[in-house]
Order: structure tokens, then sequence, then C-alpha cells
């Protein structure tokens, strides 16, 4: 598919999903289109001791979110590329647009363990009117192969000491980057100048990395954070949550 945007996802990742409502809105503005692919938070970090470096929830998180592509890339084949639009998008709403369930009292690792099942699955589906029978897709380690190439992909475009999303911009010449991450949505007037602000720095040959550490937690109610209230500052590294290298 020849798109003006290359838009690199795991449907786990806060800040992807974050940075995929702010291209969703440049898109409605601008025309452009886009072409959602994938990369695996899980395939990147296969080597990495998961107790050792990150928080205990992740690796609970980032299984689901390889389980979820599977589903994707099924979809994706059998419905074609123009699917994964509305599946990110139901994939999305369902996991960062609801508050904390504070109901069943499950754990952090267990919410995130519950995303990558059928009964979390079936219904986003239905949603995105794709057939229920893609959920077998969830266990189906063939579709790693596929997810794992565009995963080297993305990462070949950028370097591989980065995070999700990453964004190629008018590809297959233009340039790739992690990010842009953002905590807050932008309003409908500043959408297109951030996007032409970000572009600008892209198009630059030289330009290479604007980075800093520090993140607010994003403005989504799956953490508690509403819209006009400012996120607890965390520190992240490298474009993720590990503890150490």
């Amino acid at each position: 598919m020849n798109a003006d945007i290359n838009f690199y996802f795991d449907p786990v990742c806060p800040f992807a999903w974050m940075t995929s409502k702010w291209v969703r809105m440049v898109q409605a503005q601008r025309g452009y289109s886009v072409d959602w692919r994938f990369i695996s938070l899980r395939l990147i970090n296969a080597n990495v001791d998961y107790d050792a470096h990150f928080p205990p929830e992740y690796e609970a998180g980032h299984t689901a979110g390889l389980r979820l592509l599977r589903v994707a890339a099924q979809a994706r084949a059998e419905h074609g590329r123009e699917s994964i639009a509305r599946l990110y998008e139901a994939f999305g709403t369902h996991i960062f647009e609801v508050a904390p369930d504070t109901v069943n009292q499950l754990t952090e690792g267990e919410v995130r363990e519950q995303r990558g099942t059928r009964e979390f699955v079936e219904p986003i589906l239905a949603e995105a009117g794709l057939p229920l029978s893609l959920a077998g897709a969830l266990n189906d380690e063939s579709w790693d192969q596929e997810i794992r190439q565009e995963t080297d992909e993305a990462l070949a475009l950028t370097g591989k000491d980065v995070g999700t999303p990453i964004i190629h911009f008018e590809p297959p010449t233009g340039v790739a980057f992690f990010g842009p991450v953002i905590s807050r949505l932008p309003d409908e007037e500043s959408a297109a100048e951030l996007w032409d602000h970000v572009v600008g720095l892209a198009r630059f040959p030289g330009f290479a990395e604007l980075k800093r550490s520090v993140r607010e937690q994003p403005q989504l109610p799956a953490f508690g954070v509403s819209a006009g209230t400012v996120g607890t500052q965390e520190d992240w590294h490298g474009g993720s949550r590990r503890q150490k290298k």
C-alpha cells in the first residue's frame, strides 16, 4: 500500500495510542492516507529478562499485545489493510478509554493479561465489523514471523534503542522516527500545527533526535487522568519502562 504515513503500533502501548489519535485528527484535516503497521514490544524484548528489567506487570501486557497483533495480522490477510484502522481504533478504545475496574479488584498484571483473551477480543471484533472467528489467531504463533518482519522493518528505519510508535513520513524515501511521544491530545486547531512542526524537523536531513525521558502519564481514562488534568511525571529509559539496561 502506498500511503502518506506508515504508523507502526503495538496495541497495548498507551503512547502509541495517544499519538495515533492525534494522527487521525491530522489525517481528517489533511486527507492523508495512513497504513497502520505492526511492531511488537514483546518481540523487541524477546531476549530480555522481564523479572529483572521491567515492572512486574509488563510481561503480561506485552504478551497480550503480541496476541492482539496476531489477530490483526489475520484480519489484514483476510479482510484487507483498511480493516486495521478500525480494529486498532477498537483495541485502543477498549484498552485506554475506559476507567480502571474497581469492581473485580484485579491486579494490574491480571488486567493486562486479560487483554489477550477471547472474552476481551470478541466484542472488539464485532464492534470493528470483523468475524469473531479471528479470535482464534490469539495463540497462533504462525503469525509471529510476519509480525517480527514488520517489527524489524520499523527498527531498521530508526535504530533499535526506541519504543512505540514509529512513524515513517512520506514513505518509502521519507525519514522515520520514534514518536512523537505526547501525553496530551492537542485540540483541533493546534493538531495540524504540531504536525507541521514535527514534519519540519523530520525533513531536515541532519536531524536525529529531540528527547527527554521525563513524561507525564497520558491523559487517558485507563490511567485515571482526565482531559485537563496533568498526569504524574515518570522517568522512562530508552523509550520504555525498563528499570535498567
